[in-house]
């Protein structure tokens, strides 16, 4: 399966890709870089700055994105590429948005951090077509890798801090076990899953992105030209590509003269679609 080079976007902190079914293409953000990119079918790459740092989108039933961000929630049109913060919201000093994704029932979960390592915890937060947002999973220092398995009724999320992957009960949260754990200086970070239940994780750290089975088992190993692969999704004609994030920060010199791709978009064809994610109903 190899690995290709997509765009040598050169991301600071390369997150959230999102595939936008409607308008055939594939948006990511360099959330420390206060950019928004997105790569159309013709392979053709643009990006636009944005107001504020965002980390994760939802791809809208109305069209375009929601979008958290380290101001609120925010839409972006692309038509007119208008950025809108339509619920602003405060965060504690040194907080930022980091991961997400939207539910069976068109619900947008994201999470929060503090960006100082994850040293104080972080929270989950639910926000439904209304807009109206809910806090629903709080005491967890980096939290990523949210996604669902196919029927919704689990939810994944790790705590990168831990390294540990969990698995939630979406019918009563307080039901959760441990997924998998990864090794060494390996952290789980963004997460897909795809049509046959399977579990595809960037491991920040680890150069690798990893399929575990949906009881957790280990399947398959991709390695990467980068140390930190930050979060993957499918997209293209049947969602049949998964494409990865990865970010140079933190990386001393010399790494990065060894990974100079550090920073770029990457893609491959794993053989397994991936799972529609619905849109998020408002």
């Amino acid at each position: 399966m190899p690995v290709r080079l997509v765009v040598e976007a050169q991301d600071r902190l390369g997150e959230g890709p999102c595939w936008n079914a409607a308008e055939d293409r594939l948006y990511w953000f360099d959330i420390q870089g206060r950019r928004l990119h997105w790569l159309d079918h013709d392979g053709t790459c643009s990006e636009q700055a944005l107001p504020f740092r965002a980390s994760a989108a939802a791809a809208r039933a109305r069209g375009g994105l929601l979008m958290a961000t380290d101001a609120g929630l925010a839409t972006y049109d692309p038509a007119s590429k208008a950025v809108d913060l339509v619920r602003p919201m405060t965060f504690p000093p040194g907080f930022r948005t980091n991961d997400g994704k939207t539910d069976q029932r068109g619900r947008f979960w994201w999470s929060t951090m503090d960006d100082n390592g994850g040293r104080q915890p972080g929270s989950v937060h639910v926000t439904g077509p209304d807009l109206e947002t809910v806090e629903t999973l709080g005491g967890i220092h980096i939290a990523n890798a949210t996604a669902f398995s196919p029927d919704g009724g689990t939810l994944y999320l790790a705590d990168s801090k831990q390294q540990t992957l969990f698995a939630y009960d979406t019918a009563d949260l307080t039901r959760r076990r441990i997924f998998a754990r990864t090794q060494g200086a390996a952290e789980p970070d963004g997460a897909a899953t795809d049509r046959e239940g399977g579990l595809w994780n960037a491991e920040w750290g680890g150069g690798r992105l990893v399929r575990y089975r949906p009881d957790g088992t280990l399947d398959r190993l991709i390695h990467l030209p980068v140390e930190q692969p930050t979060a993957c999704a499918f997209g293209g004609p049947d969602l049949a590509t998964l494409y990865i994030t990865s970010a140079w920060q933190g990386l001393t010199d010399v790494a990065r003269t060894r990974q100079p791709l550090a920073g770029a978009l990457f893609a491959f064809e794993p053989g397994i679609p991936g799972l529609h994610i619905p849109l998020f109903a408002g």
